[in-house]
């Protein structure tokens, strides 16, 4: 019942792509002395979001050509080499990218709990 919410789906959404983004941040930094390695990362969740709407959505299961489930964007490539031995990783950028992807975390939690106590409260439980 309740993932048929859209709310819930958004903030379900967010909070899966901002561990994604956690995870890749992660991966960038345990990386970051790797000769030639190039620094992974994904688009903002508002222009994810906006790919994803204008695609074709499946809301039954007899639909074709839909989709029922949001997909983190796929991971893209910092081709721009900043250390001499070509890895393209800055450790002071991805910082903030983890920060940011906390952030975005904290903020699906708080919209998914608050929606939740709006509809417990409405339910009278």
């Amino acid at each position: 019942m309740f993932q048929n919410l859209d709310v819930f789906r958004t903030a379900m959404s967010l909070a899966r792509h901002s561990g994604h983004a956690q995870a890749l941040s992660a991966q960038n930094i345990a990386n970051a002395d790797t000769p030639d390695y190039h620094a992974k990362y994904l688009e903002d969740f508002s222009t994810a979001v906006a790919r994803e709407s204008s695609r074709l959505r499946a809301t039954r299961e007899k639909h074709l050509h839909g989709q029922g489930t949001f997909d983190p964007a796929p991971q893209e490539e910092r081709r721009a080499a900043q250390d001499p031995n070509g890895n393209t990783i800055s450790l002071e950028r991805e910082m903030l990218t983890a920060v940011e992807a906390q952030r975005h975390h904290k903020r699906a939690l708080t919209i998914y709990r608050t929606n939740l106590s709006l509809l417990r409260a409405s339910l009278g439980r």
